[in-house]
């Protein structure tokens, strides 16, 4: 039960109406010396979700229509993750209305539903749960109040259900929540956040319930940041260096004014672009413009490699249990290996597209983004305007996996609008995302460890890895953290092992590394997994049974041995195969998220054939079944296209591939079966659309080595 007190207020009339601005921030203080402070920021952030960021009155969330329809008006962006779906479940099971009568509306930056994080890490779900519910509980029992006071009874004589507000000693007599809402006078307010549904009780969360964007993705409805368009708008295209890195040095307008449908050219401040009346007019006209950019030395997938290269003892500490190095001096008894992961791109579907009309009165701009606050911010800053001039109103994302997390593209249309004086789109052709993008950085992890009586005794992981978070966030951050604590998802060793040491070297590349989908958990756990399966390999234990063997006793543990157990039964580990197949498995825990993953292989003409991958996933409370299985499959599917096929090399400062022609998916035909079976606990949801993407990679790597004898230690595993 719950009887806190408020933690917002309406002060004006009415709930339907009203606009607020609330931030939240969190601030870490690390007194108790560099080393150990870093290393208590470590746990921190490795036992973690991200916080609730989001906290408004209920005249922020919700609108209601005098047809009893409830618009939800969401903070998190739609990419195909189905969150609009969950949250309408949330936020339905607290309204006590029927499903049918919740729609869901993206937020724009003025709603008043700021979300400094934005959509990403697997926390769209888990850090709104009790606020969504708190605000929807409290929006019901005002409705319930209103109807009392209409009524002139006592707020107990009446209940709230379906939409409806009945007299409990006659149910004849009922209001609708509709012909509530456009009642006058004052909305009295709960003193106290109202009691919570228990888990028994609930209608909505828990089932499979049909998504909200359905009928508006299946009919063309719905609006992509590409497909956005209003009349008067022109399109624009910008000028891109030859070689990444280089930069603008002088730019001219040269001829490109005089091409047909040009509508301005802008050349400033290290910028130019052109406008015209189709995206075809302004790439032609932009050939007419004189440049010229900076020199910049060559470099090469071999130079980031070895750039990339573990520096023993330089890295900063994030785990540490017992006298590791100690306990490793036994060189006959130590056993090592080397990984490595190469860079990727995120591939998503739809390119970088923003559409901003800047004028005297104000900014608006329709963006794919899964940031709205940040690209809010950074046009405010572009266009030297108030932020509250600024309104960004996300659009729905053809994929986002971390790329849109940062958006160019945005700033580009903004600068190019404000020159035009009219509305400009820009929409990044795929070759402009697969060269002047980011990418997930390259790894190389060394692992040591010493075996005693069958059982791990100490463990050292040394991981040297490109930025994730670091490389957006201000210099003093990285000064102060040391490591990037995005890159090293994954890297901890999460068994009980008495001498355990990780540490995590930052490398500065050529190349621009960012938020990739999992951050570093694909390519980490890939590392430690199949460490852990080789040091079971030379103890000769079991795979599964040794890991179960170093699982303490604690809540954690617990949920990873029985994830390790279903896992297990459902892909009858140990059992009978077909001629030419074997198993490997490999777990991780991510967002408090635990996933166990089997993965069935074969290996014909050096080509490795996966046809069976069965998860078992205990994300604690599971909102809509039929989405935490769809985000684990599309997870499985995803690392598994980085686990075989993906690698980005570079040549003469460039990537080599240019588009999806050269740069090899998993396709359909590929793609094995996905056995997911959902292993829920406790009352809160963690995170689902990242943790499933971890053990990919390492229980197929196990497999091969159970089948070959041949242990693969990089990836795109490549078994010729």
């Amino acid at each position: 039960m719950r009887s806190e007190k408020r933690r917002w207020r309406i002060s004006r009339r009415g709930f339907l109406i009203g606009f607020g601005l609330l931030g939240s921030g969190l601030a870490i203080g690390l007194t108790v010396g560099v080393r150990e402070g870093r290393l208590a920021l470590a746990r921190y952030l490795d036992d973690s979700t991200a916080p609730g960021t989001v906290k408004a009155p209920p005249n922020l969330w919700f609108e209601i229509l005098p047809d009893s329809t409830v618009k939800l008006y969401s903070p998190k962006v739609e990419m195909g993750q189905g969150v609009h779906t969950a949250l309408a479940q949330i936020a339905a099971e607290e309204l006590e209305i029927e499903w049918k009568d919740i729609k869901v509306v993206q937020a724009s930056t003025v709603r008043g539903l700021n979300d400094p994080f934005g959509t990403g890490g697997s926390s769209s779900i888990n850090s709104l749960f009790d606020p969504l519910r708190e605000v929807a509980a409290t929006l019901r029992e005002m409705i319930r109040i209103k109807a009392a006071d209409l009524w002139s009874l006592s707020p107990e004589l009446v209940v709230a259900t379906n939409g409806y507000v009945f007299q409990r000693n006659d149910f004849t007599e009922k209001l609708s929540y509709g012909e509530i809402a456009v009642t006058a006078g004052e909305w009295e307010v709960p003193e106290v956040i109202p009691t919570l549904k228990s888990r028994r009780e609930y209608r909505y969360i828990g089932k499979s319930l049909p998504r909200v964007d359905s009928l508006s993705k299946l009919t063309g409805v719905a609006t992509y940041g590409y497909d956005k368009y209003i009349d008067g708008m022109g399109y624009g295209v910008v000028a891109r260096p030859k070689e990444l890195g280089s930069e603008l040095e002088y730019a001219s307008p040269g001829r490109a004014i005089e091409q047909p449908g040009v509508i301005t050219v802008l050349v400033e401040d290290g910028f130019a672009g052109v406008v015209a009346t189709s995206r075809k007019e302004a790439t032609e006209a932009l050939k007419h413009l004189e440049l010229r950019w900076s020199v910049v030395e060559s470099f090469g997938t071999e130079d980031i490699e070895r750039v990339t290269t573990v520096q023993d003892g330089r890295g900063v500490l994030i785990q540490r249990h017992g006298r590791t190095r100690a306990n490793l001096q036994n060189k006959d008894q130590l056993i090592s290996a080397e990984y490595r992961s190469p860079p990727a791109y995120h591939a998503h579907l739809e390119p970088q597209a923003a559409l901003v009309d800047v004028r005297s009165d104000g900014v608006q701009a329709w963006v794919s983004t899964q940031s709205p606050e940040l690209v809010q911010k950074e046009l405010a800053s572009i266009l030297k305007r108030k932020r509250s001039d600024v309104e960004v109103m996300p659009t729905y994302l053809g994929g986002g996996f971390g790329r849109k997390l940062n958006v160019e593209v945005a700033g580009e249309a903004a600068r190019l609008s404000q020159a035009a004086g009219r509305p400009v789109h820009v929409g990044w052709t795929r070759e402009e995302d697969f060269l002047f993008g980011s990418f997930r950085p390259p790894t190389h992890s060394v692992l040591r460890g010493s075996l005693k009586d069958g059982r791990v005794e100490a463990i050292e992981h040394q991981l040297a890895s490109g930025d994730v978070s670091l490389a957006d966030l201000p210099a003093v951050a990285g000064a102060v953290m040391g490591a990037d604590f995005a890159a090293w998802k994954g890297a901890t060793i999460q068994y009980a092992v008495p001498h355990r040491r990780v540490t995590q070297q930052r490398v500065s590349l050529p190349i621009k590394t960012t938020w990739w989908r999992g951050l570093g958990l694909l390519a980490n756990t890939f590392a430690v997994e199949s460490f852990f399966d080789e040091l079971a390999i030379n103890a000769g234990v079991d795979p599964l049974e040794f890991r179960m063997n170093h699982l303490s006793g604690d809540e954690e543990a617990l949920r990873l041995r029985k994830v390790l157990e279903t896992a297990a039964e459902h892909a009858d580990w140990g059992g009978p195969l077909p001629t030419g197949r074997a198993q490997g498995i490999a777990c991780c825990t991510n967002v408090r998220t635990v996933v166990a993953q089997i993965a069935e292989v074969s290996v014909e003409n050096n080509v490795i054939y996966v046809h069976r991958v069965t998860a078992a996933v205990d994300p604690g409370l599971v909102i809509n079944p039929d989405g935490a299985i769809a985000q684990t499959q599309g997870s499985i599917v995803m690392a598994l296209s980085s686990t075989l096929k993906e690698n980005v090399s570079f040549s003469n400062s460039l990537p080599r591939a240019r588009n999806f022609d050269q740069y090899p998916l998993l396709t359909l035909r590929e793609t094995p079966e996905i056995d997911v079976v959902l292993v829920e606990s406790g009352e809160e949801p963690f995170g689902m659309g990242e943790p499933p993407m971890g053990p990919v990679a390492a229980a197929v790597a196990n497999a091969v080595f159970a089948l070959t004898g041949k242990r693969i230690r990089r990836m795109p595993l490549d078994f010729s």
